[in-house]
């Protein structure tokens, strides 16, 4: 377990003592996998939903429910009840710009400065969730139903984003959300179904148009440690959307989000990346291995949250003394 993670379920448990965004009876201890063991870092379950900021929370609830999206260890179409839980941070985080797309714009403008307008993306919102590609791209296996389910058992992007460009082209941007995360040396080349991982994604990897750069890696089954086999995947999908333009996009690129603040995070797990030369984390090794420029950028959440003004926007000024009183890592 890493050392942020655990500093930040103390300051989840100093939140929830603190604050007025969650009720009384949420602030009690709350169980999350095991049914004998309450924790304090956690609500109780018939709360979940005050573990979202509280104008987003009956929003996002039915937003998730009217496009079959999972949520990770959710009950009763509630977000998780753990509140270091990261797709309920990405919620907190980026949901609500989704009807704010002038904020957005001024939030994302210094890591695009050729954004030009954002453009709604689903639902007429301007940010979606989960977002697995219209079709596909990556041949994973379908379930029996036909059924592709997004936030489970298929390459999801935490979130995306799309854009017009000053340059005339549209641009969608696929999110990779870290918070506590981190990760060890597990080798990920065989499913616990005994199924070949490395054949699932094989033929994205011999296609000519690979966006990534074979020269520069050891091998393909260097990849298969997370978080590389992670992020070879939403590489694929960003290039496969790409390609067939979804949505009418020219251009599809990859954005990671993570704490500067989380050094766990920052571990090259793969050992035969560890001694390639190639960078000292996952993001500068995944820089070096995507092969066209601007198709893979990482950001710090503090850079990107920490400098934005919410002055201007009058509806973000509330959120942005939430995400600083909760996640007080983000300020500059």
């Amino acid at each position: 377990m890493g050392k942020f993670l655990e500093s930040e379920k103390y300051t989840q448990v100093r939140f929830k003592a603190e604050t007025q965004t969650i009720s009384s009876s949420a602030k009690a201890d709350g169980i999350y996998k095991s049914p004998d063991h309450p924790y304090p870092f956690c609500l109780p379950r018939d709360h979940a939903a005050e573990n979202l900021y509280p104008p987003i929370r009956a929003w996002i609830r039915d937003y998730f429910a009217c496009d079959k999206i999972k949520w990770h260890d959710g009950q009763n179409g509630n977000p998780s009840n753990h509140m270091c839980d990261s797709q309920v941070c990405c919620a907190n985080f980026l949901f609500p710009f989704a009807n704010q797309p002038q904020a957005l714009a001024a939030l994302l403008k210094p890591v695009f400065p050729d954004l030009q307008e954002m453009l709604p993306i689903e639902d007429g919102l301007y940010v979606s969730f989960e977002w697995i590609g219209e079709k596909n791209y990556l041949g994973e296996k379908i379930s029996r139903n036909g059924i592709r389910t997004r936030g489970a058992n298929y390459t999801s992007a935490d979130a995306a984003v799309r854009f017009l460009r000053t340059d005339g082209r549209q641009q969608i941007t696929l999110i990779e959300w870290k918070y506590t995360e981190s990760y060890g040396n597990t080798c990920l080349e065989t499913a616990d179904s005994g199924q070949s991982r490395v054949e699932i994604y094989k033929h994205l990897w011999d296609d000519d148009g690979c966006p990534i750069d074979k020269i520069v890696l050891p091998s393909f089954e260097s990849l298969f440690y997370e978080p590389f086999y992670q992020l070879m995947r939403q590489q694929f999908l960003a290039h496969e959307m790409e390609k067939a333009h979804e949505l009418g996009a020219d251009v599809v690129s990859l954005l990671h989000i993570s704490p500067a603040h989380n050094l766990d995070f920052k571990k090259v797990t793969s050992p035969q990346l560890l001694g390639a030369g190639l960078g000292n984390s996952p993001t500068e090794v995944w820089q070096k291995v995507v092969r066209t420029p601007g198709r893979f950028i990482a950001a710090n959440s503090e850079d990107l949250f920490g400098h934005f003004d919410p002055t201007p926007f009058e509806p973000m000024i509330t959120w942005k003394e939430y995400i600083t009183h909760r996640y007080p890592w983000v300020k500059p």
